[in-house]
């Protein structure tokens, strides 16, 4: 494979250093090349192959991305709402027949340096992405003086991280156990639990629990109606995720079927990425493919497109609220269209694209700031243009209306589209939308997500279908003519007659109204319970018995550990593979008019990254709940000369984006936290003036007068903060336990947790009532933070960027004030330490314990790291996730506060969940482990500790750990730390960790009924607080 010169891990352009596969090899091998192109998108060579016995088709792409990444598709087209290919999607992980372990899934999370390892359902396809950056790899001895023998790794030839993660997931789809294994059904999908015949029957399964929580979101609920009314004649018309109410009926034998069928090479899209050897992936591949005949699977599973309507439709849903509340604004209305009937060209989905982003794209986009300044509701929902499926979508409405305002709503709609179709848009809102699509595309910052892979899905939305896969990845071709049509014809004439054959003129519409309803929960409950009584009532005392001693048996097969034959199965690396120093970011410290600057010589693409840090900790204690939104004023509000919408069209057409946001931690060993406002913002390196001077702006010019506008971002972000806490109920648990234990946690939760809620829930009325104190607070933030002293500058360019950027910095500082801001606030806040359930409409919950480490005497030691995760990836794994019937259980050692948190996520238990927390310190007790796991437990801690980072993300890394006062000299000791982890340390922890059994305190979001049986059974346990 030929490298390239220079820094940048794509840079090695020329196509001719790029390696090949030699026709002869492929024919060898079994696959014939169908089509072979350079993509200078992506300065990489991609080949389509075919695979001659089964006509799977595999994408080649090799260029010099050390971030490999492999992926397998399946079209999986559903008949019913089962949830057939999700329960098919988590239960082929669980064991296959060269690796016949529970679980090698959780193997390869613990002991691979993977950057990616997931699987994902989609309405019409099942992806199986993995990446690493390791490749070849000598087979060494491991070194850790700890362990009681060194041995060798798996093999005694190289072995490689990446192709072991690619052999388990191949096994995995093609000969998984599922299809023999009726308890994996039961555990991953659903069945009946009984612990005792005397009790009362439930459902239980991984992925029953996850769907009842994602259909306890209303967004959710909303978006689900919508596809499945706009497809009701395809596969899109029901839902691949499977609806809670249907998942019981689906059998075994549907199940294994369903495998049999689709889960066939003839079926498959195959994707590799990256520097390895083209020729070892289609060695890889020939293995596998070389067992299978051709089958009719491509047929049975192409899906029919639906047919456009003749006129629109209007369908009216009912979604849980909670009781007692206000249901006056909580309706929510959306219209959708079905653009076409068959799939569209790769110019029109650009141009579409395009339009979306003019109509719905910023806060200045005239169709979402038509809707959100007409008061009619708090909120945007709909995703705009969604083109991942085989015919696009386009989708927009309000949540938060009022009946009374339903029509209001949709006639604003259809009115703002007419008169934008009628008169244009702005051609700065038109150049600002070019330049944004066109950074981002050319930028290519796919941030943690592999970029590999954001490549592989945009390929896959085409060639699912029978499409060209190289298309997707050319954006040059089509953007070229996109933008010299507008220059010649003007965009008017580009963009009017997609609004008007698309939209205004297209009968395919369906209208969503969703009502709230206080008793639907309880209803449905009702009906659940009922169906599980009759189930009850229809056995005999021995069918009880026997479906107790079942319950038993999967409980004791989910509790058992696999032996340590079934484990040695998946290949790991040695300690001996793992690099002894950490990664380091070159870090260049100096200053510049007096405020510190640190830069960062990385390339970069010819991008400018850069970070303005201010100092809050002077900003008074009631103000800290109104930072949030003086950020967001200070970007959606306008200046003295300036309108809002110009200076969002003017960052639009000049950089790349700039964001505003708190950022507050704990530093440990000190009790004051670190609080800071950054200000984030890119540009090309020729644009880097106009970014300072648009920071400077935006800090120093932007008025706070408008008041409609700050009621709507109060509305916008009550709204944000009822969606977070009905679907990310972990965060919304961790951040109130970390409020009762520190100060960092008290203040982040006055920012964005339940007592900011509370918070906005206040201040809608106090808009009306008192703007002028309102505006006054934000002019008193600005000036509390705004200033010289204190303010640190962090840039990540290559050397000429950063040197020709100072000029523009020390002006920019030269514009601050240099004022010394009032002396640090006392900030010694805390939350009571009381238990506290917080009680939501939903159907599933989040429990969490938490106590500080650091406050029982704890002295940090890098092992916690690897008992953390292995905790999360074995014991709370199988009790709360396997066992449990939970989508997640996992714990989090905050090591700059010493919070140990237990969470849990989507959970159908409440008090037996705090059990198993508390039995941790005794699993660590009883611990064994051999050499192998401890190596993987090690191994699996360092992918966490080095993960992969494009340059941007590793200059704000490096910005982060310099708030934080870590040294390079701290970061190698904890290395240390954690490479020479031994079981011992395993067994001490368990006498620290029990400071979480004794002093924790507890925090669940979780449904009303839940609460009341967990106070029954052990009297007033918890605080019950009311939040929705």
């Amino acid at each position: 494979m030929g490298r390239g010169k220079g820094v940048d891990p794509l840079q090695a352009g020329a196509r001719a250093e790029i390696a090949g596969v030699n026709d002869e090899v492929a024919e060898k091998l079994g696959f014939e090349k169908v089509s072979e192109q350079f993509i200078g998108e992506c300065k990489s060579k991609a080949v389509l192959f075919k695979h001659k016995k089964t006509s799977a088709e595999v994408m080649s792409v090799s260029n010099d991305d050390e971030n490999k990444v492999f992926g397998i598709v399946f079209r999986t087209p559903p008949k019913d709402s089962t949830g057939i290919p999700h329960i098919l999607e988590h239960s082929v992980l669980c064991g296959s027949r060269k690796y016949p372990l529970k679980e090698p899934f959780v193997e390869l999370l613990k002991g691979s340096l993977h950057t990616f390892l997931n699987a994902c359902t989609y309405p019409d396809r099942t992806c199986y992405p993995v990446a690493s950056t390791n490749a070849k790899i000598q087979s060494l001895k491991v070194s850790n003086p700890l362990l009681s023998h060194s041995f060798p790794c798996t093999s005694d030839t190289s072995t490689e991280d990446f192709y072991n993660l690619v052999d388990v997931y191949l096994d995995a789809v093609f000969f998984p156990k599922c299809i023999e294994d009726f308890q994996t059904f039961q555990q991953e999908g659903w069945h009946y639990e009984l612990n005792n015949p005397a009790e009362d029957i439930t459902y239980k399964g991984v992925v029953f629990s996850e769907m009842k929580g994602v259909y306890s979101q209303p967004d959710n609920i909303l978006g689900r109606t919508a596809q499945q009314a706009l497809f009701p004649d395809n596969t899109y018309g029901v839902d691949s995720g499977g609806d809670p109410k249907v998942i019981p009926k689906l059998t075994f034998e549907e199940f294994k079927e369903f495998h049999r069928k689709y889960y066939h090479p003839s079926n498959a899209r195959i994707w590799f990425y990256g520097d390895d050897d083209p020729s070892e992936r289609l060695r890889i591949l020939s293995e596998y493919l070389d067992m299978f005949d051709a089958s009719t699977a491509p047929e049975e599973s192409k899906v029919a497109p639906q047919k456009l309507f003749a006129e629109p439709v209007r369908i009216v849903e009912k979604y849980p609220v909670g009781e007692g509340g206000n249901l006056k604004k909580k309706h929510m209305v959306s219209h959708n269209w079905l653009l076409s009937d068959k799939p569209l060209d790769l110019q029109t989905e650009l141009e579409l694209k395009f339009l979306d982003h003019l109509l719905l794209g910023t806060p200045a986009s005239p169709l979402r700031k038509a809707l959100l300044e007409s008061g009619l509701g708090d909120a945007i929902v709909g995703g705009g243009v969604e083109d991942e499926l085989l015919q696009p979508q386009f989708g927009i409405g309000l949540k938060g209306v009022s009946e009374d305002n339903i029509q209001k709503v949709e006639e604003l709609i259809m009115s703002t589209l007419q008169k934008l179709s009628e008169e244009g848009f702005e051609k700065d809102a038109v150049e600002a939308s070019i330049n944004t699509i066109e950074f981002s595309l050319r930028e290519n910052n796919t941030g943690s997500f592999p970029r590999g892979l954001s490549l592989m899905l945009r390929s896959i939305d085409k060639w699912i279908y029978d499409m060209d896969p190289f298309e997707p990845l050319k954006y040059e071709k089509p953007l070229m003519a996109l933008k010299v049509r507008i220059a010649e014809e003007g965009s008017k004439a580009v963009f009017s007659p997609l609004i008007e054959k698309f939209i205004l003129n297209n009968p395919h519409r369906v209208t969503i109204e969703m009502q709230p309803d206080p008793e639907k929960a309880s209803r449905d409950e009702a009906a659940k319970k009922e169906i599980l009584e009759k189930v009850k009532a229809s056995m005999t005392e021995e069918d009880l018995a026997e479906l107790a001693r079942a319950t038993w048996e999967l409980k004791v097969k989910q509790e058992t550990p696999d032996p340590p034959e079934a484990l040695r199965t998946v290949p790991s690396l040695s300690l001996h593979d793992i690099p002894k120093e950490p990664i380091r970011v070159p870090t260049e410290i100096g200053d510049i008019n007096g405020v510190k600057v640190l830069q960062h010589d990385l390339f970069t693409n010819d991008v400018l990254y850069s970070e303005v840090v201010f100092d809050m900790s002077s900003l008074k204690q009631e103000l800290l709940p109104l930072v949030p939104l003086f950020c967001q004023s200070l970007l959606e509000m306008g200046t003295k000369d300036l309108t809002f919408v110009q200076l969002n069209q003017l960052i639009g057409r000049k950089t790349g984006g700039i964001s505003v946001y708190p950022f507050t931690s704990s530093v440990q060993g000190k009790e004051d936290p670190c609080s800071h406002i950054i200000v984030l913002g890119k540009s090309m390196a020729g644009c880097a003036e106009d970014l300072f001077n648009l920071m400077n702006c935006v800090l120093q010019e932007v008025q706070f007068t408008d008041q409609q506008q700050f009621k709507q971002f109060v509305s916008q972000s009550k709204a944000r903060m009822e969606d977070e806490l009905r679907g990310s109920g972990d965060e919304i648990v961790r951040a109130r336990m970390n409020a009762k234990l520190n100060m960092a946690g008290w203040i982040s939760e006055q920012m964005g947790g339940i007592s900011y809620l509370e918070f906005l829930q206040s201040l809608e009325e106090k808009v009306d009532n008192d703007w002028d104190g309102i505006s006054s607070s934000l002019e008193e933030i600005r000036k509390s933070i705004l200033s010289r002293k204190g303010c640190l500058v962090n840039m990540t360019a290559d050397r000429k960027t950063l040197t020709d950027t100072k000029k523009f910095v020390s002006k920019f500082l030269d514009l601050l004030p240099s004022n010394s801001p009032v002396e640090r606030a006392s900030w010694n806040a805390r939350l009571p330490p009381n238990n506290e359930a917080v009680v939501i409409p939903t159907q599933v919950n989040y429990v969490g314990k938490a106590a500080n480490l650091y406050d029982a005497g704890y002295q940090l030691d890098g092992s916690a790291y690897v008992i953390s995760k292995h905790i999360s990836n074995t014991w709370l794994w199988d009790r709360v996730r396997v066992s449990g019937g939970a989508y997640g259980g996992f714990c989090d050692f905050n090591t700059h506060s010493g919070v140990f948190s237990f969470l849990s996520y989507r959970d159908p238990n409440l008090l037996k969940t705090l059990d198993v927390y508390d039995a941790t310190g005794d699993f660590l007790r009883e611990l064994e482990m051999d050499d192998d796991t401890l190596t993987k437990a090690i191994i699996g801690t360092i992918s966490e500790v080095d993960a992969y980072e494009l340059p941007d993300a590793k200059g704000y890394s490096s910005l982060l750990q310099y708030l934080r006062g870590i040294t390079e000299e701290e970061r190698q000791r904890r290395r240390e730390e954690i490479l020479s982890t031994s079981l011992k340390d395993f067994k001490e922890f368990a006498d620290v960790i029990d400071a979480v059994k004794d002093k924790g305190v507890r925090v669940a979001v979780a449904s009303p009924d839940d609460v009341e049986a967990a106070n029954k059974e052990r009297s007033n346990f918890f605080q019950v607080k009311k939040a929705l």
